[in-house]
Parts: C-alpha cells; sequence; structure tokens
C-alpha cells in the first residue's frame, strides 16, 4: 500500500472514530434530558450533527453514525437487538435526510433561497426524522422496553427532539462549515457584540433564574423575536442560527429550574413545548435570513445589470460616462493625460444578413473577448452601443493607445473562427481633444468616421 493511500485510510479512520466519539457523547447529553423514556428525548443534538456529517463528508462516515447510536443506547436502556434497531434508525434517517435536502433543498447550502430553506424544513426536519422515531420505537416496543399505549407518546417527543436537532444545531454546524471566516468591519463587530448582548438580554429576561418574569412564568417568549429577526435582516442565516442555538441552551436551561412560559407539570411536557418554539423560532429565523439573502443578490445583480453589458458583459454606456468623469477628475488633479479609443465592428448589418443575428451576437462576443484580452486590467472596456465600443486607457500617450488598437487588429486578423471581423478606430486624447466625456466621445466617434471615410477599416504601421 502506498503511502498516500495510508495516509489517506488514516485519515478516514480518524474521521470515524472522532465523529463516533461526538455522536455518542452529544447523544449521551441528549438522553440526560429524557424524562417521559430513557431513550426518547425532546432535545437530541446529534441528529443535526449527523445529518451535517453525511451531507459534508458522504457515506463513508455512516458507520461511525451506526456505531455512535449504537453505543448510545446500548449502554441506556434495552438490549443488544433493540440497540441495533434504533442505530439502524438513526442511520437511516441521517442518510435519507442527506440525500433529500441534496436532492430538493440546495445541497450543503439551502438556506440561500427561500425555497430550498422551506424545503430543508420539510424535507431534513419534518420528514426524515420520522424514520428514526419510528423505526426506533418499534424496537423498543417489540423487545418489551416501551409500552404500546405509549407509543404515540414517545413516538412524538422522540421525533420533535430528532426535528429540533436538524433546525437548531444541524443548521448552526451546517452553516458554520460551509462559511467559517468572519469577514466584519469593525462597525459590524461592534453590532455583533450588540447582537450578543440582546440574545443573552433576551434569554435571561424570559427564561432567567434572576428575572421576575421568568420567576413569574409570565408567556413573554416573543420577546425573544426582536432580537432573532436582527440576526436575520443584518447579519444573515448563519448568524441567525447562531442566535437560535444559544437561545436555546438559555431556554432549556431555564425551563428545566422552573422559569420563563413554557414551565408545565412534568419536565418532559415543559421541554415539548419549548422545543415546539425553537422549531418555530429556527424555521422563522432561517426563512427570514433567506429572503434577506436573496433580495441582496437581486440588488446586486440589477446594480450589475445597470452597468454591465447584458450580451458581452463589459461595461455598458452609463459605466463608461461614469468612468470617463472619473479619470477627467483624476488627471486633473494629477495633470497625466488619457486615452480613449472608439470602436466600431465594420459590416455587422451584411454579417446578420447573410449568417443570422445568432452569428452576429457572436461576433460582438469575439471582438469583446479580444478587447478583454488586449487591455490592461486598469482600462475600461465598454459597449457603447450597436456594433461600438470604447476603451478608457488611463495614462496613456496617443502612441500607446494605437498600438493597442493594432494589437486588437492582429488578434483578430489571427482569429480563425468565421466570418472574418475588421474595425474602424478612433482615438482622442485628454486634455487635448476634450475636457468633457461628451467631447471626448465625440472627437473620438469623429475620428472613427473620418477612418471609414477613407475605407481604410484596418490599421496600418
Amino acid at each position: 500500500m502506498s503511502g498516500l493511500r495510508r495516509a489517506h485510510l488514516s485519515e478516514q479512520v480518524v474521521t470515524v472514530v472522532l465523529l463516533t466519539a461526538i455522536y455518542f457523547i452529544a447523544g449521551k447529553l441528549g438522553l440526560r434530558l429524557a424524562f417521559h423514556h430513557a431513550s426518547a428525548s425532546p432535545v437530541w443534538p446529534a441528529t443535526g450533527i449527523a445529518l451535517v456529517a453525511v451531507l459534508s463528508l458522504g457515506v463513508r462516515v455512516v458507520p461511525a453514525i451506526f456505531v455512535g447510536a449504537f453505543l448510545v443506547n446500548v449502554t441506556t436502556v434495552g438490549t443488544i437487538a433493540t440497540s441495533l434497531g434504533v442505530a439502524a434508525g438513526n442511520t437511516l434517517e441521517a442518510v435519507a435526510g442527506a440525500y433529500l435536502v441534496q436532492r430538493w433543498a440546495g445541497g450543503r447550502r439551502p438556506f440561500a433561497r427561500v425555497r430550498t430553506a422551506v424545503a430543508f424544513a420539510g424535507l431534513a426536519a419534518g420528514l426524515s426524522t420520522t424514520i428514526s422515531a419510528t423505526i426506533g420505537v418499534v424496537s423498543l416496543a417489540l423487545g418489551g422496553y416501551a409500552p404500546w399505549p405509549d407509543f404515540g407518546p414517545i413516538w412524538t417527543t422522540w421525533w420533535l427532539g430528532n426535528a429540533t436537532g436538524d433546525l437548531v444545531v444541524g443548521s448552526t454546524v451546517l452553516l458554520w462549515t460551509n462559511q467559517r471566516r468572519l469577514k466584519w468591519s469593525g462597525a459590524r463587530i461592534v453590532e455583533a457584540a450588540g447582537l450578543l448582548a440582546g440574545v443573552v438580554l433576551a434569554g435571561q429576561v424570559v427564561f432567567g433564574a434572576f428575572s421576575p418574569i421568568a420567576a413569574r412564568n409570565y408567556p413573554l417568549e416573543f420577546l425573544c423575536i426582536p432580537v432573532l429577526l436582527w440576526a436575520a435582516f443584518r447579519f444573515g442565516a448563519r448568524e441567525a442560527a447562531t442566535a437560535v442555538l444559544l437561545l436555546s441552551a438559555m431556554a432549556i436551561r431555564g425551563t428545566l429550574a422552573g422559569f420563563g412560559p413554557f414551565v408545565r407539570d412534568t419536565a418532559n411536557e415543559s421541554l415539548m413545548l419549548l422545543q415546539a418554539f425553537n422549531a418555530v423560532a429556527a424555521v422563522v429565523s432561517l426563512i427570514v435570513a433567506s429572503v434577506v439573502a436573496e433580495r441582496r443578490r437581486v440588488e446586486g445583480w440589477l446594480r450589475e445589470l445597470s452597468v454591465r453589458d447584458p450580451l458581452t458583459g463589459l461595461a455598458n454606456y452609463r459605466r463608461l460616462v461614469s468612468v470617463l468623469e472619473q479619470e477627467i477628475e483624476r488627471s486633473g488633479r494629477t495633470q497625466r493625460l488619457f486615452a480613449l479609443v472608439f470602436l466600431d465592428m465594420d459590416d455587422l448589418k451584411l454579417i446578420n444578413d447573410a449568417h443570422g443575428h445568432m452569428v452576429g451576437s457572436r461576433a460582438l462576443c469575439r471582438l469583446a473577448e479580444v478587447l478583454r484580452r488586449t487591455c490592461r486590467a486598469l482600462d475600461t472596456v465598454a459597449r457603447y452601443g450597436g456594433d461600438e465600443f470604447a476603451v478608457v486607457l488611463p495614462e496613456t500617450s496617443e502612441n500607446a493607445a494605437w498600438e493597442m488598437a493594432r494589437r486588437v487588429i492582429a488578434r483578430l486578423a489571427a482569429d480563425e473562427e468565421t466570418p472574418p471581423l475588421t474595425v474602424s478606430l478612433g482615438v482622442a486624447v485628454y486634455p487635448r481633444d476634450g475636457d468633457t466625456a461628451e467631447a471626448l466621445l465625440g472627437r473620438a466617434d469623429q475620428a472613427l468616421y473620418e477612418m471609414k471615410a477613407r475605407r481604410s477599416p484596418r490599421v496600418t504601421a
């Protein structure tokens, strides 16, 4: 076995062992809150961990989930047979959830769109979690470790714990594994600190041991909503999910201590009501964050469209004029000239008539690509309109501008794609040929048509 394969195998073994340990610890922590039945907890973070593991690492981690689930259950209650059944249900749940999310909920990025965020909640948290609850409770009932009359309450507790694990824990882990780095400015860090303080304050007021509101169990859980909306609107799905997770941890601790609006006669009933609230809070926060993310993408696309030609991808007329005005202002300060090259594709109408408009559009894109490859990164290449293009060349003399034009002509001549393309050109230089964008464009256009009038479309040295 080669060294590379041994290293890969060792990495897989370490991954499986580590995930098994994480699942086991998460499962044991969850079962500490199993009050109605020793194997059914309304708080089950292991489901979210298993879902993210299969989504991120693939089916190679399935043995880790199975072994972890088996160890959790065989050391709790039941026999080896019932523990194998429960482990099989937990494993199938993770695989099915990952498949459903990958197929219909955006894969590893389900919260980029509203549709996929809703699909994640419905398919991963709502549907796939029924597999584990059903197989697990049936296994325990067949083994004599769960009375059949209690099937419904045990199943509901099991399912709600798993569903909330996907929504609260799974979403947070998935979002942080997708985007680990924080690209925050100083102002954003201050706002994030304020958000964290708001989450802690809301959690303590509603669920805290020292809060007079929490001690009286007033139904004021809605006080948590503003900080969750703050996270969703101002930050995004990752921060919103994290806020829900932190708030859930404080709420669980406070509810078990007898504080907050969800305290009832039994601990299991209290946690069931709380987890229902946490699940709804997670769904609403993630969907709102997805709506905001979609809107920001659309706004960015519209801003880009306002300055970008949709056919060629070059800057459009609006962007061209803006760049010209900026260069005029900058050159006025630095006293350095710049050049404007105006280009017109020859005989585009004949190309359209002879070959069709698709070929004509392709010809425009071919010229645009030549201009991109010829110009510098600091130059601005724009489609002026129709078959006309313009290039703004900062700190460039007239001779250098014509040299760039000759390279464009040479590359068009070397292009073997048909039909062959030629262009006419005109050059204007600031400040010699004008001190406004309109004057420079007019002079370059005039020079271009002077070339056309001489019937010399090709540039010669």
